[in-house]
């Protein structure tokens, strides 16, 4: 009987009913040679019985120039988002292929949503999911799919995904270093999240400043909203709490804008009384006032990998999934 509307079968998913590889369905459903008659058979009943619709790319039913994939982004706000996106189209025309842009401001719910508008208008998506519940469900689509930097604990029987991620560690230890260089050993951080667990940099920021950093306590964090007023106040929280602390490393731009306008308000400057090391190398870090160091994230390559994955997915659906990691670098600007 096939699975209720809820879940798409998956090439997986036929695979298991006839007892093959996934690599022998694919052969079976594109009608590829060195398959015996009787496993083809085998298979494409599998098929048949579990509804199982491959994609249109793969099957060659659709002209390469009318492939569509679908972009989930958190919000649009942080210029961050905008950046990638560009990567993202950029990399999407090249390959001849629509694209179909959903904000999920990050919730659960929106997350879902978006999801249920890409099952139905697109044959893949990249972007960003935040939530278990729907990087489940986008699992269950049975469309390829690639994220951005997962961050959460995956769900237990969870199967691997194309990701492309940012190698923060190589981040945080170029920063920490040019810090350290510059005399720096009260080193602190405004992390994303006024409450609850540390994000992955922070957690990175955490390990590697207790060890670079000769005498600089790991616990020298503020959790910051999403957003310059965000950063601001977690910038004076930070300096309430630790007044000696002469450099801050900030989860993103938007937060190291925040953490220079309360240096401001304080009558401090940077890099004088407090250097303030940004992450992501937003264009907007140019114009700050001094111009911000920051870590510089190629948005455009997050997008092109993001892309290629997919679309070499789509084309064979046996290719094993893909794990890119993307090097930052450090620009060194005035506020440093």
């Amino acid at each position: 009987m096939p699975p209720s509307s809820a879940k798409r079968p998956t090439i997986e998913d036929v695979a298991r009913a006839a007892g093959v590889s996934r690599q022998t369905v694919s052969r079976a459903i594109n009608d590829k040679g060195e398959i015996d008659p009787r496993t083809r058979d085998r298979v494409l009943e599998a098929a048949r019985a579990l509804d199982y619709r491959p994609n249109r790319f793969a099957r060659g039913m659709m002209r390469r120039d009318t492939l569509t994939l679908g972009m989930v982004l958190p919000n649009l706000t942080n210029p961050f988002f905008p950046e990638v996106a560009d990567g993202v189209m950029h990399s999407a025309e090249t390959a001849g292929a629509h694209v179909v842009m959903v904000a999920t401001r990050a919730t659960e719910d929106g997350e879902l949503a978006a999801l249920d508008l890409i099952d139905r208008q697109t044959d893949g998506f990249v972007g960003y999911l935040h939530h278990p519940a729907a990087l489940a469900k986008a699992q269950q689509l049975g469309i390829p799919f690639s994220i951005f930097g997962w961050d959460a604990e995956l769900p237990p029987g969870t199967r691997l995904f194309n990701r492309v991620d940012i190698d923060f560690r190589d981040g945080v230890a170029q920063i920490l270093a040019h810090l350290s260089a510059r005399g720096h050993t009260r080193i602190g951080m405004l992390d994303l999240g006024r409450e609850g667990p540390r994000s992955p940099r922070g957690l990175v920021f955490g390990e590697l400043a207790a060890s670079l950093v000769p005498g600089n306590p790991a616990t020298r964090i503020a959790g910051a909203g999403n957003s310059i007023p965000g950063g601001q106040e977690a910038m004076g929280r930070l300096l309430d709490a630790h007044p000696d602390t002469t450099a801050v490393i900030t989860y993103n731009d938007v937060m190291a804008v925040g953490a220079l306008r309360e240096l401001e308000r304080r009558n401090l400057t940077a890099p004088q009384d407090c250097a303030v090391v940004g992450c992501d190398g937003l264009a907007m870090s140019e114009v700050t006032n001094p111009p911000l160091t920051t870590l510089d994230i190629d948005k455009n390559l997050l997008g092109a990998r993001s892309v290629e994955q997919v679309v070499a997915q789509l084309a064979d659906p046996a290719r094993p999934v893909a794990h890119t990691l993307v090097r930052p670098e450090l620009t060194v600007r005035a506020s440093t």
